[in-house]
């Protein structure tokens, strides 16, 4: 296999759930060596969602893949001492426990910067290293709520909803690979480390575009809109003939000429309430008034044929069967199989994103508690096969 574009970095990770798992699972599909670091009951994400018949969720064999599973007791002096030698040994670590915790255990940036002066340490928290906030809990649903995203989701005359995903832990993730993919460029001038503060409700804020712009410059409070883009229209999802649901997005003055010719209402491009973008936004309803009731004379197939004859950007609303099922996803190889430790084949997405030259891989999915803690602990830091077997009797490992 060629060479992968980070293997030769050493990621350790003390982390559970969403946030750094997934940062972690990102750079293990890019080569890195990721040495995911449980607890001995394990990162309670294995028991989320559909359980398979291997003893966790489907989730955690995508969640832990290509990952070495470790379980250490870091509440034990010796646990601690693992986690500062093996730093000593590691080009980042990520974290996302309970603020304060790895610093009770001088497990933090200040204790292994000291002992690995080149180390990229990587701190996920709800709210960030400083302020006034920084000692409280945080999780996803709480930094989308104050993040901004879930007061602007919904409609209008509804309470706020949530995604179906957990958001703000995600997009965590992705800030925390970007912080670290950055910290090693600089690395490779300085040769020294960096301390990366990611926080989730500031990892939800940063996507909330013209939020923040709107309101600090004129006072402008976003609403709920429901499926309406605030900012231009046509773009909502509209009702199918057989009960499907289709995406439209003809916001541009030349793609909105193309659906009001598909529709047969060339005579809506004149139309005052629809002659610009900004007077298609303020009469949005009605124009989605308009094109719904078109749709739903049509079926899925039907309209989408027509909507892509005519280069209008349109899809349809897909479920995970939908997903999973279609010949882009399938020839994109978003969904592949991997072995569990039993060697069936286990199903998940595949990687994002596409690299041309040294593209990422999944070679194993994520199985058993502490299912490389001898070969992690023997091959890096020469533990004995007796001395493992003594801290094991001990409640050190597992």
């Amino acid at each position: 296999m060629e060479s992968m574009s980070l293997q030769g970095i050493r990621v350790l990770e003390i982390g559970q759930l969403v946030a750094a798992p997934s940062a972690t699972r990102i750079l293990a599909d890019f080569g890195a060596d990721v040495i995911k670091v449980e607890p001995l009951e394990g990162d309670p994400l294995r028991h989320w969602g559909a359980m398979s018949p291997y003893g966790h969720s489907w989730w955690w064999s995508m969640q832990s893949r290509n990952k070495r599973l470790v379980a250490i007791n870091l509440k034990h002096p010796t646990g601690q001492h693992i986690i500062r030698e093996l730093a000593k040994q590691s080009d980042v670590l990520i974290a996302n426990l309970r603020p304060g915790r790895l610093a009770e255990w001088e497990l933090d940036y200040e204790h292994l910067h000291a002992l690995n002066p080149q180390l990229i340490y990587v701190d996920i928290s709800g709210f960030g290293l400083t302020g006034p906030y920084r000692d409280r809990p945080g999780f996803g649903n709480i930094a989308e709520a104050m993040g901004g995203i879930r007061y602007i989701t919904g409609f209008p005359d509804r309470p706020p909803v949530r995604t179906g995903v957990s958001l703000g832990d995600e997009l965590a993730a992705l800030y925390a690979v970007i912080g670290i993919l950055i910290a090693l460029v600089q690395r490779g001038r300085d040769g020294l480390g960096e301390h990366i503060d990611v926080s989730l409700v500031e990892s939800v804020l940063a996507i909330t575009e013209a939020l923040i712009p709107d309101y600090v410059n004129a006072g402008i409070i976003q609403e709920r809109t429901g499926n309406q883009l605030l900012r231009a229209a046509p773009s909502n999802t509209y009702p199918t003939r057989d009960q499907q649901w289709i995406a439209i997005g003809a916001n541009s003055s030349a793609t909105f000429a193309a659906l009001t010719t598909v529709m047969q209402h060339p005579e809506l491009v004149h139309d005052p309430r629809f002659s610009s973008n900004a007077q298609r936004v303020r009469h949005a309803t009605e124009l989605d008034t308009l094109i719904a009731a078109w749709t739903i004379e049509h079926d899925l197939s039907d309209l989408m044929q027509r909507l892509l004859q005519a280069g209008i950007p349109a899809g349809p609303v897909m479920s995970a069967r939908d997903i999973a099922e279609d010949v882009h996803i399938q020839s994109r190889q978003m969904i592949t199989y991997v072995p569990q430790d039993n060697g069936e084949p286990t199903g998940m997405l595949g990687i994002v994103p596409k690299l041309t030259r040294h593209p990422g891989t999944v070679r194993w999915a994520g199985g058993a508690i502490g299912q490389h803690t001898d070969d992690v602990l023997t091959s890096l830091l020469h533990i004995s096969p007796t001395e493992l077997a003594v801290w094991r009797d001990q409640g050190i490992i597992r």
